[in-house]
This record gives structure tokens, C-alpha cells and sequence, in this order.
């Protein structure tokens, strides 16, 4: 491969790397966040995932920008090789990141009861007490994070979010039980569930923060060898770097902010429009917004690596390359969401039935929501890594704008659905899907507009959505024969998993998705072409 080649696959390389790693993170949060649903029950899942909402809007607040913007910051002055300016920026990012991160850790400490009466949720005071300190913690990992990926490699982050949820399931599901075990006497047992369920989060960012910190200590000196080949013509102030860094962070924040409050802002609205329907947001948040969220970590992972390497495309004017990185991107995305929502969707009450045995009174309203807002996937992957690009070009108010002026369309939308319908629960739903769906419309245009850019329709949108309905059919045929063949759920999942990946491996290369030369920029690239050649697919 050329030397040019590898350049511009680099970034898939990368992402690919973050996404393996969000794809078993996600997976093994599956995993552990399954047993311990079963533990907590409706009402411990209900106050576990009202804690879990106020403490992201208060962990973006603090630091959940970091690492985008020190990695965004990082690589551009490491392009020019300016690395004593790029290594300034972390050291004055790891002080803001301390201070902000302690701010936000005592608001949300002291003011947990407060937060209980805000959301009509009593008990989530004991978890978010637990998960206080996690915000200080997650607020200076962010910083080494974004560090290493303004450093181009995506390893660092990617073993840490590894050994960060091993850590996480572990804990989080003894404590769970543990903790109800020892509280089954009390009133509060589903509190003190919940807050056993939160353990592990602290735990394991403390685990990812030591792992990070010897990986620098590793990597010291190649940062020094780098500060001595520095060219740097003027040492940025600190005043300046930080003044660069608010700049930055700043609209990220308030973008993720207004994207993510919409949890809390439903979970309030339902609190008090549908309070004798509590046990359905358990329901909503324990099981469809976790199996939603697997195949979306996908996304963000890819946005993660996208921006430092349009910021690098940026800063040495390369807008060919710069498109054709988007283009890339966003194909992939797609490729990978449109099979996701489809054998969501198809495997809905199967699925529900084999994770979730001991909730099997709500079985058929989960499998349900599935059906009904699995295609919130595809919506949720085209918004973030759109969002990313136009970040990655320094329209940071954009997706400011597009969130906030989506929000307003669901908050509108969800009231309504609650306060004028029985529709109870699949509001949230529906807005769960309205949502990303008006953001990425609204990103879409302005990316149009500032890139003088139009994806390619047909490849990018058209085929995945044909293939996955292909496989999608396939799928259910396939699980009502061996179900009702051997009347094994996990037997039957299994086989029409492994037969809607053949499926969907073979309509993608029959209707000619990729290029050949765009296979050799995707994972497993030469692989995928010497099996296809070998089967006369390609």
C-alpha cells in the first residue's frame, strides 16, 4: 500500500481499534448489566437509570469534552511539530480538568437529595452519592485519553475502556447483590441495590486512570525525545491555552449537554405525567436504551478518531482527502447501524426472553420497544459522527444549535405523547428516535454546506438497507424454524445470528458496497477480499 494509502486509512485503522474496544466494552456491559437487572429488579433499574442520567449531565458538564477537545488541541500542534506547546496543553488541561472535576463531584454530592425531589425519584440520593467522586475521577482520565488520541493512537484508550469495564462488572454486580442482601430487611433495598450497581463505575475508572497513568510514565520518553526535536517559533501563554481550551470545550459541553439532558428531561416528565407507570421507565432504561446503545458505541468510537484526523486534513489544507475521510466514515457507519437496528428489531422478543429471564413480567413491553425504536441506531450513528465532523472543522456551534433546536422539537413531541395519549412508556420511545433523527438532518446540510460535500446515496444508504432487509428476513425464517424445530431460544438465537452475518456478508459483496480499494482501508480489509475472491464473490 502506498505511502498515501496508509495515510488515509489511518484513521479507520484507529477507529477500528476504538470501536473493537467500545464493541467488547459494550459487550461486556451487556453482559454484567443483565444479571444485575435481574438482580435490582423494575423499581432498583428505575432509580439506578435516573442516577446513571443526572450523573452524565454532570460528568459532560465537568469533563466529558476533554478528550475531543486536548485531542483536537493536541494534534494540531503536534502536525506543526510544535510538541512543547502540545505537551503545555495537557499539562494545563490536567489542572482545569482537577478543578472542574471537583466542582461538579461536590454539587452533585451535596445536592443528591435535592435531585430526588427534582425527578419525583426517591433513593436515587444513595447512588448518586457513590457516583459523585467518579465525576473527578473521569474528569482527569479524560485528559490522558484525549492526550494519547491527539497522539494518533487509539491503544492507550482503548485498553483502558477494556480493563475500566472488566473492573466495572465485576463490582457492580457483587455490590448489587451484596448490598440488597444485606439491606433486605429495609424499605429502601432497591436504593441500596442501585447503589451497589454504581460501585463498579467507580471502581473502574479508577482502574483505567492507574493503567493510563503507567502507560505515560512508559511513554515519557518518547515525549521528551519529541520536546527536544521541538520548532516551536513562540511558547504559547497559559492564559492563551487556556483561553484556546474554553473556546473549545465550551460549545462541545453545551452541544453534549443539550444532546444528553433529553434523558433527565424525560425521565422528570415522566415522573410527574405518568407516575403510576414508574415501573416502565426501569423497563425503558435497563433493557431497550442498554441493547440500543451496543451497536451505537460503534459510532462514537469512529468519532473519537475522526476528529484529530480532519483536524490534521485541515491544518495542511488536503480537502480531497478530507472528503473522501468523511465519506468513508459515514459509509462505514452505516454499513455496520442499518444490520444492527435490523436484527434488533427482528430478534426484539427473543432476545428480551433469553437476557432478561426474572423480568419476565415485562418482557413483551421491552421486546416491543425494540421493534418500535431499534431503528434510533442508524439515526444515532449518522448524528454522532456527523456532529464529529463538523467539530473536526471548527463549526463548534453547529452542533450546539442542531441538539438544542432538537431538543426543543422533543421536549414538544414527548409532552404531548404523555400528557394527551396512553401511550405511556413508548414516548420516550418515539422520542428517543425523533430526536437524533432531527439532529442528523440538521448536521447533514451544514456539512453540505461547509465541505461543498453530498454523499453518495446509493452505496452509502440504499444497499446496507437492502441487504439488511435481506438479512433481516433471512434472520426470521431461520429462528421460527429452529425454535420450533429444537424449542431452544439460545440455540436458535446463535444459528440466526451466524446466518444473518453470512447473509449480510454476501448481499454486501453482491451489490457491490465497497470497492475492492475501499475494502483495503476497512478492518480485516484483506481478509474479507481473499474470502470473497475464493467464493467468486468479488
Amino acid at each position: 500500500m502506498s505511502g498515501n494509502s496508509k495515510n488515509k486509512s489511518d484513521y479507520l485503522v484507529q477507529g477500528s481499534i476504538l470501536a473493537f474496544a467500545s464493541i467488547l466494552v459494550r459487550l461486556i456491559g451487556l453482559i454484567y448489566r443483565v444479571p444485575m437487572a435481574n438482580i435490582m429488579g423494575a423499581e432498583g433499574n428505575r432509580i439506578y437509570g435516573v442516577a446513571f442520567d443526572v450523573y452524565n449531565v454532570a460528568l459532560i458538564l465537568s469533563s466529558y469534552s476533554l478528550p475531543l477537545a486536548v485531542s483536537k488541541m493536541v494534534v494540531d500542534r503536534s502536525s506543526r511539530k510544535e510538541y512543547r506547546n502540545s505537551y503545555k496543553i495537557f499539562k494545563c488541561a490536567l489542572l482545569f480538568a482537577m478543578v472542574s472535576g471537583l466542582i461538579m463531584c461536590l454539587i452533585v454530592f451535596f445536592g443528591a437529595d435535592f435531585w430526588e425531589k427534582v425527578f419525583h425519584c426517591e433513593g436515587i440520593s444513595k447512588p448518586l452519592k457513590i457516583l459523585a467522586p467518579t465525576i473527578f475521577v473521569f474528569a482527569v482520565l479524560g485528559v490522558f485519553r484525549g492526550f494519547f488520541q491527539g497522539k494518533r493512537t487509539m491503544m492507550p484508550t482503548a485498553l483502558s475502556q477494556v480493563f475500566e469495564q472488566i473492573v466495572n462488572a465485576v463490582v457492580s454486580v457483587t455490590a448489587a447483590y451484596y448490598f440488597m442482601k444485606a439491606h433486605s430487611a429495609s424499605m429502601e433495598i432497591d436504593a441500596y441495590g442501585a447503589a451497589g450497581g454504581t460501585l463498579g463505575t467507580l471502581f473502574g475508572a479508577l482502574t483505567a486512570l492507574v493503567f493510563l497513568i503507567f502507560i505515560f510514565i512508559v511513554y515519557k520518553p518518547v515525549v521528551n525525545k519529541q520536546l527536544r526535536r521541538d520548532i516551536t517559533a513562540e511558547a504559547e501563554s497559559t492564559k492563551h491555552i487556556y483561553m484556546v481550551l474554553g473556546m473549545t470545550i465550551v460549545p462541545i459541553i453545551l452541544s453534549q449537554t443539550v444532546y444528553q439532558i433529553s434523558g433527565p428531561i424525560d425521565n422528570a416528565m415522566f415522573g410527574h405525567l405518568a407516575p403510576d407507570k414508574g415501573a416502565q421507565l426501569g423497563v425503558y432504561s435497563a433493557q431497550y436504551r442498554v441493547l440500543i446503545n451496543v451497536p451505537v458505541a460503534i459510532s462514537s468510537a469512529m468519532a473519537s478518531s475522526l476528529i484529530p484526523s480532519i483536524v490534521a486534513s485541515v491544518t495542511k489544507q488536503d480537502h480531497a482527502r478530507l472528503r473522501r475521510k468523511v465519506g468513508t466514515s459515514i459509509k462505514f457507519n452505516m454499513a455496520i447501524a442499518f444490520p444492527s437496528a435490523a436484527g434488533l428489531m427482528i430478534l426484539a422478543h427473543p432476545i428480551i426472553k433469553l437476557l432478561y429471564p426474572s423480568l419476565s413480567d415485562n418482557a413483551s413491553l421491552a421486546g416491543n420497544m425494540l421493534i418500535y425504536g431499534s431503528i434510533a441506531v442508524v439515526f444515532y450513528a449518522l448524528s454522532t459522527i456527523t456532529s464529529a465532523v463538523l467539530q473536526g472543522i471548527d463549526k463548534l456551534r453547529l452542533p450546539v444549535i442542531h441538539s438544542a433546536v432538537s431538543l426543543g422539537i422533543h421536549i414538544v413531541i414527548v409532552f404531548c405523547l404523555l400528557k394527551f395519549t396512553n401511550l405511556g412508556i413508548y414516548a420516550l420511545v418515539i422520542g428517543n428516535v425523533t430526536f437524533p433523527l432531527a439532529v442528523c438532518i440538521l448536521n447533514w446540510i451544514s456539512v453540505g454546506r461547509y465541505l461543498k460535500y453530498r454523499q453518495e446515496v446509493i452505496r452509502t444508504f440504499l444497499i446496507p438497507l437492502a441487504s439488511s432487509v435481506i438479512m433481516g428476513l433471512a434472520a426470521w425464517g431461520s429462528y421460527q424454524v429452529v425454535y420450533h424445530s429444537l424449542r431452544s431460544n439460545l440455540v436458535a438465537i446463535l444459528f440466526t445470528m451466524a446466518v444473518a452475518v453470512v447473509i449480510y456478508f454476501v448481499s454486501m459483496l453482491l451489490f457491490k458496497c465497497f470497492s475492492e480499494e475501499e475494502f483495503y482501508d476497512l478492518p480485516m480489509g484483506r481478509t474479507i477480499i481473499r474470502v470473497a475472491k475464493k467464493i467468486k464473490l468479488l
